[in-house]
């Protein structure tokens, strides 16, 4: 059996030994090399031929941000996990490299109480992402020429990834709490037939590669959106806020962590926080935000499930329901009711999907009216939200 080959780049050597402990403990993964920066990390990439990189955000000479810039320039369907710490500048750097496209990203463990503990927990949770991403629809070249020539330049000057091919290369490979059959490659759309109810809120559920599915989404609405926005996006507390910040500066549309007892109003954008289902309390004709910390859902907190069951009690069918690029089935259950409520359901096809996990376990189901590129997502999203709808003329996309 041919073993994985990770390439680790930390530059503290007790990560990298822990780290090389938690790997080579599975039998068909294989530490092909390790480096202390990102500069010395590039040069190794032609020899080792990794088909994964952990990579940490913050070291001497080249910290995580400048190294996956230039992985991302040279060799685009490489996976990149990013190993970083929740405290501090490392969770805003960590939303920096998930939206320059890192394919996921790690806690170090804290406060485990031994070091058998850190390994395990590492093991625990690493090895399962290692081996969905590197079950890839093709294999990764490492040609010299390429590694000398600098490659494509696939990053524009905000950094955030100019174009879908800045995404790593789709994985349509199962993951914790997806379907045991495969996924269809080509799953059948059922296009709405008429005018749908009128849509009263949006509720979008993502996960792995979902920070920069946002960041191509939501600054392309624009400022006079008709209606507020709800989204879970599963990441561990401290994450959420410096995601919701990132995106409120890219985007029109005023984005916030949500907060207990928030009101939800028209033209904002409600970001679930790490750790807390996020739920629609309604008061008469006012709705509010709910947090709560209720057992986890498909082994999430917030789970897009717990949502988009909240949003159906509350809004019943006028409710457009988004579901992007993440691993697992989280938002399926949620789905099937919004669409028996008669709500409207669209979901990210494979192609521009870095895990069609969820996207795809709502189209195999039959629950999407429509299956759509990320590219085509922000128009159609606004199309739905304005229908039947009086509103002022409408805005150019992405117009100041």
């Amino acid at each position: 059996m041919k073993k994985l080959k990770v390439l680790i780049v930390d530059d503290s050597a007790l990560i990298r030994k822990i780290l090389t402990e938690a790997l080579t403990g599975d039998p068909s993964i294989q530490v092909a090399g390790i480096a202390a920066n990102g500069k010395i990390a590039l040069a190794k990439i032609p020899s080792v031929a990794p088909d994964l990189i952990t990579l940490d955000v913050e070291m001497p000479e080249m910290n995580g941000l400048e190294t996956l810039a230039e992985i991302r320039k040279l060799y685009p369907n490489l996976p990149v996990i990013m190993f970083s710490t929740l405290t501090g500048p490392g969770t805003q750097i960590t939303v920096d490299a998930l939206a320059l496209g890192a394919t996921d990203y790690l806690a170090k463990p804290s406060n485990t109480g031994s070091l058998e503990a850190t390994v395990k927990a590492i093991r625990d949770e690493l090895i399962p992402k290692i081996k969905v991403f590197c079950k890839q629809t093709c294999a990764v070249s490492f040609p010299a020429s390429r590694a000398l020539s600098g490659g494509y330049n696939l990053v524009n000057g905000t950094g955030a990834a100019s174009n879908l091919e800045a995404l790593p290369q789709r994985v349509t490979a199962t993951g914790p709490g997806s379907a045991s059959v495969p996924w269809p490659t080509k799953p059948a759309s059922r296009p709405v037939s008429g005018p749908a109810a009128r849509v009263d809120a949006v509720v979008i559920g993502t996960s792995t590669g979902g920070p920069n599915a946002l960041t191509q989404v939501l600054p392309q609405l624009a400022a006079d959106f008709p209606v507020p926005i709800l989204i879970v996006q599963h990441m561990p507390a401290g994450f959420t806020t410096r995601l919701a910040e990132r995106l409120d500066q890219l985007s029109k549309l005023s984005v916030v962590e949500a907060a207990d007892g928030m009101p939800i109003v028209p033209g904002r954008v409600y970001l679930a926080p790490g750790n807390f289902h996020l739920t629609v309390q309604r008061q008469g004709t006012l709705f509010k935000v709910k947090l709560n910390q209720d057992a986890p859902e498909c082994s999430c907190r917030p789970a897009v499930d717990v949502l988009f069951r909240s949003a159906t009690q509350n809004w019943g069918g006028n409710l457009l329901s988004v579901v992007l690029t993440g691993m697992g089935q989280d938002g399926m259950k949620g789905c099937e009711l919004i669409r028996e409520a008669g709500g409207t359901i669209l979901s990210q096809d494979e192609a521009s999907s870095v895990v069609w996990g969820m996207p795809g376990a709502v189209c195999r189901a039959g629950l999407a009216h429509e299956v759509l590129s990320l590219a085509d997502m922000p128009a159609a999203i606004d199309r739905y939200a304005r229908r039947n709808r009086s509103v002022g003329p409408l805005q150019a996309l992405g117009a100041k």
